[in-house]
């Protein structure tokens, strides 16, 4: 069902839920796991191409914005290098993770360094658990983190005006958020390689379309409504474990769902059940 839009005519806010596989020049876990020296590098990678997607946004007519840090310690952008018209949510344990900020009343989200799905081709492709998960479906369609999100942020009228990353996320961004800008920073050629163009050009292109998408920013009407989120494992005892959780069924033998009423729920369910299943993971059997 539809509700009626909490649209103001106060200031523009737009927020950037800032991931990183999918950033300009990620190819390799060590690009992304914190603490490595290629990590370090990647983080001014990721610092560019939102820095980008800020300028844009604010030549198009956006007052503030809020980036969300969205990838594994929720720390790793550059606070000191970040442009002075943005302001950053940084570190764990947000009730809405990824998305934290799209119930503030933001008239637009930007999905920066998102990448493709579990089971899906793409640079470092997955759906939360780097490892593990093979596919999640939301109302029966695969769900990457992008579908998830843009899926939760229409429950607060917010839409997505922009998605960075590879072809292949772009490519499943398109079936999602038809509607929004997507920017291809770097062509997959496996979920470890790719063909990437120098920051130079992406934050070019990241720019332009943040600026050509503020035509489209304003919230909506709030689509809230029940949901279903299945989740395949690749060991059935993971499949065992998410199974403790209440209102959580198997499906299969390797697989999970579950209802929620709103997909805040949903998410939080999520949430739960991969949490559960990531601790269960026993060495390299896993």
């Amino acid at each position: 069902m539809t509700e009626p839009s909490r649209t103001s005519s106060g200031p523009t806010k737009i927020m950037i839920s800032a991931d990183m596989e999918g950033v300009t020049g990620v190819t390799w876990t060590d690009d992304v796991l914190p603490g490595t020296e290629q990590w370090q590098r990647f983080r001014q990678m990721l610092t560019g191409d939102v820095n980008a997607a800020v300028a844009g946004l604010c030549s198009g007519g956006a007052d503030s914005v809020l980036v969300n840090e969205a990838h594994l310690s929720q720390r790793n952008l550059l606070l000191e290098e970040l442009d002075t018209r943005a302001r950053l949510l940084t570190g764990r344990h947000k009730p809405l993770s990824m998305m934290e900020g799209v119930d503030s009343g933001v008239d637009g989200a930007v999905l920066l360094g998102y990448h493709a799905g579990s089971g899906c081709e793409g640079v470092l492709s997955h759906t939360y658990l780097p490892a593990h998960i093979t596919g999640v479906w939301l109302d029966d369609a695969p769900a990457s983190e992008g579908r998830l999100n843009t899926v939760l942020a229409a429950e607060y009228g917010v839409p997505v005006l922009v998605v960075t990353g590879d072809d292949r996320a772009c490519a499943d961004a398109a079936e999602y958020a038809p509607g929004a800008e997507h920017v291809v920073v770097k062509e997959c050629v496996s979920r470890y390689a790719a063909v990437c163009d120098p920051p130079s050009v992406t934050s070019a292109r990241i720019a332009e379309a943040a600026e050509r998408a503020m035509a489209r920013a304003g919230r909506g009407e709030r689509v809230v409504g029940p949901h279903r989120i299945e989740i395949e494992f690749d060991a059935s005892h993971l499949a065992q474990a998410a199974a403790v959780v209440p209102t959580v069924e198997e499906v299969g033998l390797r697989r999970v769902g579950f209802d929620a009423a709103t997909m805040t729920d949903a998410m939080k369910a999520f949430k739960v059940v991969t949490s559960i299943a990531d601790g269960a993971v026993q060495g390299k059997y896993g």
